[in-house]
């Protein structure tokens, strides 16, 4: 056995098969790599490298001339880590092996997982085989009668079992090599096998046949599945957009009552034009403006939080809340609302000048412009004076397009807050082609068997 093999996998094989596994014919998705020599600085050297591996998975190709040929064992990940991506990358080499060797021990052979692999071995009907390790002398018949009787019971009473005894090499502190005749049974099981062209056949065959039968039941389930997955990311998707849909009325309705026109805005509207300026007056409004997009988002994120502590899909499929993103998002959209509008009042101050000459100050059209959107009935006199000043047609017409790109604002402000939370979820690309689509493929395989 090389280590180590917790983070990345290791497959061994004889030195003329090297071809077959030096490629991505076998095993593509995982990138080869290679120890130039044996001994404890390259291992200790491969061990770190492996820690700090982060990208595509690995696998290690070993040689051996004292491996028959057409045999290669491939030691997998534990199947058990705590690591999610180890225990995937340790299922996905299990299933392509022909011939499974469970490998447990006296300590842990009633564990649940080395007995969920067992289940799924009866399940493909693939050949398979378990090896009893670091049984103490004293117990060894108890304990190997013990698990024949597990075996048994489970439906598994016929499959070749291996025990090797508890060896000083196998302890803490040893050489960690077992001597050859502790593993002689299992190595003459294992040439056997692959250099008899009708074991390596049948076992080949048995595994394919079995693994290609048990998707009658587990692709139907995988269906069944995958649409539970699309309606449950459909109600969380509806729960979002219903909780940002009334935070965006909400700011509606707070803007047409004049929220925004209040504190600190609504003293310098009353101190225009002696004891405030319209630059400080539209900065206020701003401020206001983005107070009440601040706190419509707040209340759609409460009600999302509220979804998740419901429904475990949202707690997967939503991003956090981030309140201080929305801060700065929420700001950088309604500067950019306050350019438009100083825009538009630049517009239409060099459109009045050109008609009737004179002056018109395009800061205040736009401090005006803020207030009679902003500020509700409180702010009629904004209006009163806008038109005053450009002319009631024009007036009007600024008020038109300032709305719009209030709104505008308003709707894309909350929107960009929707989207974020909703981010990992739009990832995952879950639709009901997914159900579908398993469906065809199991229809198809169904009829070219």
């Amino acid at each position: 056995m090389l280590r180590p093999t917790t983070r990345t996998p290791v497959l061994v094989c004889h030195p003329d098969d090297h071809p077959w596994f030096a490629g991505q014919r076998v095993l593509p998705r995982l990138t080869r790599v290679w120890v130039p020599t044996q001994g404890e600085r390259a291992e200790s050297a491969y061990d770190e490298e492996g820690r700090a591996q982060e990208g595509p998975a690995a696998l290690r190709v070993e040689t051996d001339p004292g491996l028959a040929r057409g045999l290669a064992l491939l030691d997998a990940p534990d199947i058990d880590s705590l690591v999610a991506r180890n225990r995937d990358l340790a299922a996905e080499l299990i299933c392509a092996a022909d011939i499974w060797v469970l490998v447990t021990t006296a300590t842990r052979y009633g564990d649940a997982v080395p007995w969920h692999l067992l289940r799924t071995a009866k399940e493909y009907d693939v050949t398979l085989v378990t090896v009893l390790d670091r049984v103490p002398h004293q117990v060894a018949a108890e304990v190997s009668r013990q698990y024949a009787a597990l075996l048994t019971a489970a439906g598994l009473g016929d499959i070749p079992r291996f025990t090797i005894p508890e060896l000083p090499e196998s302890a803490g502190g040893g050489s960690g090599l077992l001597p050859a005749t502790a593993v002689a049974a299992l190595r003459s099981w294992l040439t056997q096998h692959a250099q008899d062209p009708y074991a390596r056949t049948v076992a080949a065959a048995r595994t394919a046949a079995g693994t290609l039968a048990s998707l009658s039941s587990r692709m139907p389930a995988l269906a069944g599945a995958a649409a539970a997955q699309h309606a449950a990311a459909l109600r969380l998707v509806q729960r979002v957009e219903g909780a940002y849909g009334e935070a965006v009325e909400r700011v509606r309705r707070e803007i047409a009552q004049g929220a925004a026109l209040a504190g600190g805005a609504l003293t310098h509207w009353h101190g225009l034009p002696h004891d405030s300026t319209p630059d400080e007056l539209l900065t206020a409004l701003t401020d206001s403006l983005a107070t009440l997009l601040r706190g419509a988002a707040a209340t759609a994120d409460e009600r999302v939080a509220e979804a998740g502590r419901q429904d475990p899909v949202a707690q997967a499929g939503l991003a956090p809340c981030d309140t201080p993103g929305a801060a700065e998002r929420i700001g950088v959209a309604v500067r950019h609302w306050r350019r438009c509008a100083e825009e538009l009042a630049e517009e239409e101050a060099r459109a009045r000048i050109a008609e009737y000459g004179g002056s018109c100050a395009s800061e205040e059209i736009a401090a005006l412009l803020a207030a009679s959107l902003l500020g509700g009935r409180r702010a009629r006199k904004a209006g009163e004076k806008l038109a005053e000043t450009l002319g009631a047609h024009a007036a009007l017409r600024l008020g038109d397009r300032g709305g719009r790109l209030l709104d505008s604002c308003v709707a894309r402000a909350m929107r960009a807050e929707r989207d974020g939370r909703l981010a990992p979820l739009d990832a995952l690309d879950m639709s009901p082609e997914h159900q579908v689509e398993l469906i065809a493929a199991l229809s198809v395989l169904q009829k070219e068997r």
